[in-house]
């Protein structure tokens, strides 16, 4: 994958692979323990589910490029944030700020989440489903 970089407005632009970027780049996962319990607690309640613990078990993949495991991370992390426990607790609106970073990491960086990612979250959250 390449991204086009600009220093400024100026037609000249340089050609960079993303492994070039300069940025720096997080690949620490959530608190493992506070995810799978925020996933228990809303699994049957929210419709993203799936798609998250996908978007989890992709990032937690170490053939998952570093990139696409920071932007995952950082949507997975936001689903667990404390401070977004509020807005959480509103019936239909609480979770719509966490659909929509979950949204906007998978459009960015979805195609690198494998059948088996998928495969992998229907296992998982199979048996919670029943009992929710």
């Amino acid at each position: 994958m390449r991204a086009l970089v600009g220093c400024d407005r100026s037609v000249h632009m340089q050609l960079m692979s993303e492994r070039d970027l300069p940025l720096p780049i997080v690949t620490t996962p959530p608190n493992p323990r506070r995810f799978w319990s925020k996933v228990r607690r809303v699994v049957g309640k929210v419709p993203f589910v799936e798609d998250l613990v996908a978007a989890y078990f992709c990032a937690m993949d170490s053939n998952t490029p570093v990139y696409v495991r920071g932007v995952l991370f950082g949507a997975v992390a936001y689903f667990i944030l404390p401070t977004d426990m509020v807005p959480d607790l509103l019936a239909m609106v609480g979770f719509t700020d966490d659909a929509a970073v979950l949204a906007a990491a998978l459009t960015a960086v979805g195609s690198h989440m494998r059948p088996e990612h998928r495969d992998q979250a229907r296992k998982t959250l199979h048996g919670w489903t029943e009992q929710a």
